[in-house]
């Protein structure tokens, strides 16, 4: 997989749950190669304060108040970028949630875990997060060369979730890693939508990722991790759409 060797003047992205972690180091990368980079976060201090760091480093950032679950913020989202840029060149939609297990682990609770556990982590990683592209699906196709990119995980691949010799085989976490399969599946039915226009959609397993979600047994920082979400962003006119990828690699659904 090749990125675009072109800069991103005059490009607007928009990443989800941007204001630490992969989305924070994620809006760097883009808003060092020229983006106007936007900042969602659920708490708007926290937010400007993450943009405000981008801006000393000579980024052009923003933040928005962005919750994925308030109707109100997906829509004020769409607000934004309409009245301030009249389109949207790219989305990265990171924002996440993992609600059953601290430290990511092997496991195994399908039969105990709650229909509110399924529930939460279905909303903000599946149900709100497509609400908000299809929302924002209209100012992307105003852009000449639209990315979306939809932050899964290899917990999310059934292939290697079958498979006994696979380093994930034994962290079953049914509520988080069944969201990102879902997840998958959307990506591959809205590029095939797209198939026709020059907008690409890409699934990114960024790693696992010493953050909040991946927990202190993770194996890579947060610069490592934001490569992969960073070249589906910018990928070429003859790039891939519909695929899932790490770094360099196609993963198996």
């Amino acid at each position: 997989m090749t990125t675009n060797s072109n800069n991103l003047d005059g490009k607007v992205a928009f990443i989800t749950g941007g204001n630490r972690g992969i989305g924070l180091e994620t809006a760097r990368e883009l808003g060092k190669l020229g983006a106007k980079v936007v900042i969602g976060a659920r708490d708007l201090e926290k937010g400007e304060a993450a943009a405000a760091t981008l801006r000393s480093e000579g980024i052009q950032a923003a933040s928005l108040k962005f919750d994925i679950n308030v109707a109100e913020d997906r829509q004020a989202a769409y607000d934004f970028f309409d009245q301030r840029h009249g389109k949207l060149d790219i989305l990265i939609n990171n924002a996440g949630v993992q609600k059953e297990i601290e430290h990511l682990s092997p496991m195994n609770e399908s039969s105990t875990v709650s229909p509110a556990i399924l529930r939460e982590t279905f909303d903000a990683n599946f149900f709100n997060l497509i609400e908000l592209t299809q929302l924002l699906l209209p100012l992307i196709r105003k852009a000449p060369a639209g990315r979306i990119v939809n932050l899964s995980s290899s917990l999310g691949s059934l292939t290697l979730h079958a498979n006994p010799a696979s380093p994930i085989y034994g962290v079953k976490l049914l509520a988080y890693n069944s969201s990102k399969t879902a997840l998958n599946s959307f990506t591959i039915h809205l590029a095939h939508e797209l198939i026709d226009t020059p907008i690409k959609v890409n699934s990114a397993h960024p790693g696992w990722v010493k953050t909040e979600i991946g927990g202190k047994y993770a194996d890579m920082d947060v610069k490592e991790s934001s490569r992969t979400s960073v070249k589906l962003a910018t990928l070429p006119a003859d790039g891939p759409t519909g695929k899932f990828y790490h770094a360099d690699d196609e993963l198996p659904w």
